[in-house]
């Protein structure tokens, strides 16, 4: 081992030569990056032979392949359901109108009668089923129980997990109408109401979405995710639920992302945190049940096709950090609800990554990489970091109640929305080669209807040790509805926080791209004034082709010409308002200013040029150019201003209920 180790410092005294050649002088550090959290990545790492492989999923056990069920019709839902299982799905995630990350749809299904059309021909006891209703979520619990008893089938026999979430509840919505007491004497009724059907469920769940969704960074994402359960082992452990089962009725989603390292890196972070977390807290170690969903925040609705890679990068480094569960969301997601080909083509990834990779083969495959072994400690580090000023704050609700998490990562998010405007974080298909004439994708067309009035609200035991919950299931099985549940609780005075909108970072340059596709062809245009020989311009005409597509302007133009009265009659034929010299340096220096003149002269009422000005910046102002765009500026705000100036008017929002084929 240690002729290994000296070897490789032989090999990188020479790798350290070279790049010193190769720098000339200028410091190493040029080719160290840093994370969102600002977290060090070196271009090289020695092997950390000293590591060993963290405990997590069950050595050589695939994770499980989880899809999201979230139409509004109960048969459609059940269509589609059946269709995933029978295509290699390990089970389901519920996920109803009420939810939290419904977006705009959800199952509607409400009663008895509804879920039994949901599930017709489902062997409920085969499958992983993951319940996320929001505040409806534990009475969805009690629809299943009922369902399964009405079937004939023990419910000791069902594989739940209930993703009950109060705080994820109180951030999304921005308003928690329960006490704090109160929910804790639910929660004891749940666990009683488990207990005695023999059901082996978390009935929590530390959702890391809820923070990755609004903007938050890696660091952010874990240690908000770990104050929330440790804020649910307070809630157990004060309503009577015995210390040693904690561990237990907390579960935990965390999301994948395209960054693959990073993703690998989060999920062994997780797992470590959570054992620092058990350690502290005298309590067991049990391994943490660690579910993870590709990231909503990295979807587009523009060239949805690159979702496929995005979803398979984050998909592979969900499995292979060592995740229970992955739910990998379909490409068209953003647009609408995902026809069946989508959903399959999500599961498939998976199913190629188990069966055909054989990625699940070999316990924590990170483990002894010098580069992942130093991203999962510095993160771990970071987040326990952060984790802990918010304990020392009172807790995360207290801190949620004063704006500190949110200020956070509305911060991140400014940050991280200035790299995308100015292009140094890319985003494939949207900023970095776009594809504005992509043939349109199907998704699936519905209509929502999130309106359920109560129709037979009751009165409910108070909580216990079950005997609410089995009220409710009762309750459920005479054709109550959840509606009718929810109706049933008493009011109380709401606590209320600022809330942050969940977004996606594509989302200004798609409403550009919107607002080009509907307006005059002849209007959402620049021209490209190429001068000079086809050498002089090409590279720059291309990466200034994709700047305006980013925005979704056609670039008519961007061919060599004779001479300067050939290129104005160029400009002229295309019925363009707009045009961008193009050149090298070089000739910029000899012909642009009398160019920018002639094209004035010709028409055009706004002038750029493809490059930065130097010496000639006065002298091309003078000529009318007025907007200069190179590598670095605000690409977002240039293509802003150029919509401006142009006319065209912002698509206004679709309703967020609507799935119309796009």
């Amino acid at each position: 081992m240690a002729h290994q180790q000296s070897d490789f410092a032989a090999d990188e005294g020479r790798w350290l030569e070279a790049v010193d050649k190769a720098l000339k002088g200028a410091p190493r550090d040029r080719l160290t990056s840093r994370t969102e959290d600002g977290l060090a990545i070196s271009p090289l790492y020695a092997p950390r032979r000293d590591a060993s492989p963290q405990a997590g999923r069950a050595v050589g056990a695939p994770w499980r392949i989880i899809q999201r069920i979230d139409h509004p019709d109960a048969a459609a839902a059940n269509e589609l359901m059946l269709q995933d299982l029978e295509g290699g799905a390990d089970g389901i995630e519920l996920v109803l109108a009420s939810s939290s990350h419904a977006r705009g749809f959800g199952v509607a299904g409400q009663d008895i009668e509804a879920f039994a059309r949901l599930f017709d021909t489902v062997l409920l006891d085969l499958i992983e089923i993951r319940l996320d209703g929001g505040y409806e979520t534990s009475s969805a619990l009690a629809l299943l129980v009922a369902l399964a008893e009405q079937r004939g089938l023990d419910p000791s026999r069902l594989n739940l997990v209930s993703n009950s979430d109060y705080i994820g509840k109180l951030v999304h919505t921005g308003v928690l109408r329960s006490e704090i007491p109160m929910l804790r004497r639910r929660m004891l009724d749940i666990v009683g109401f488990c207990s005695d059907r023999g059901i082996a469920a978390p009935i929590l769940n530390g959702d890391g979405r809820l923070w990755h969704d609004r903007g938050a960074t890696a660091v952010q994402e874990l240690a908000f995710t770990l104050a929330a359960i440790l804020t649910y082992f307070r809630d157990l452990e004060a309503a009577g639920v015995p210390w040693d089962r904690l561990p237990q009725l907390v579960g935990v989603t965390l999301v994948a992302e395209a960054d693959q390292f990073g993703t690998i890196a989060k999920a062994r972070a997780l797992r470590r945190l959570w054992a620092g977390l058990l350690e502290g807290a005298g309590l067991p170690q049990i391994p943490a049940r660690l579910h993870m969903e590709t990231s909503w925040r990295m979807m587009t609705r523009v060239d949805p096709y690159v979702n496929m890679l995005r979803g398979t990068v984050a998909a592979f480094a969900a499995g292979i950090g060592g995740a229970d569960s992955v739910t990998v969301l379909p490409f068209t997601q953003a647009l609408g609800l995902p026809d069946a080909f989508a959903r399959r083509v999500a599961r498939n990834t998976q199913a190629i990554l188990i069966e055909e990779s054989n990625l699940h083969r070999v316990a924590d495959p990170g483990a002894g990489s010098g580069a992942i072994e130093a991203r999962t400690e510095e993160l771990a580090a970071a987040a326990w970091s952060l984790f802990q000023q918010i304990e020392a704050g009172g807790g995360l609700l207290q801190g949620l109640t004063e704006g500190r998490p949110q200020q956070l990562i509305r911060e991140a998010r400014l940050a991280r929305d200035r790299k995308i405007a100015t292009r140094r974080l890319p985003l494939t298909g949207v900023s970095a080669f776009p594809n504005i004439a992509e043939a349109p994708v199907r998704v699936l067309a519905v209509e929502t209807d999130d309106v359920f009035p109560a129709r037979h609200p009751f009165g409910l035991p108070v909580p216990g040790r079950g005997e609410q919950l089995s009220a409710v299931t009762e309750a459920l099985k005479r054709g109550a509805s959840l509606i009718d549940i929810t109706a049933s609780r008493p009011p109380v005075e709401p606590l209320r926080i600022a809330t942050l909108p969940v977004y996606r970072v594509a989302e200004p340059y798609e409403k550009l791209r919107e607002a080009a596709a509907v307006a005059d062809p002849a209007k959402a245009a620049v021209f490209l004034a190429t001068i000079g020989p086809l050498a002089q311009f090409t590279a720059r005409a291309t990466w200034t082709k994709n700047v305006f597509e980013a925005g979704g302007l056609r670039t008519p133009g961007g061919e060599e010409v004779a001479d300067l009265p050939a290129l104005v009659a160029a400009f002229r034929a295309s019925g363009t308002r707009v045009a961008c010299l193009v050149s090298s340096d070089r000739i910029y220096g000899e012909s642009a200013a009398e160019a920018a003149r002639q094209l004035a002269e010709a028409g055009a009422e706004t002038l750029c040029l493809a490059g930065k000005p130097g010496d000639l910046e006065a002298s091309l102002r003078a000529a009318g150019v007025s907007i200069f765009l190179h590598e670095g500026c605000d690409i977002l705000d240039l293509l802003t201003g150029l919509h401006a100036r142009l006319g065209l008017a912002p698509v206004p929002p679709a309703p967020a209920a609507e799935g119309s084929p796009s």
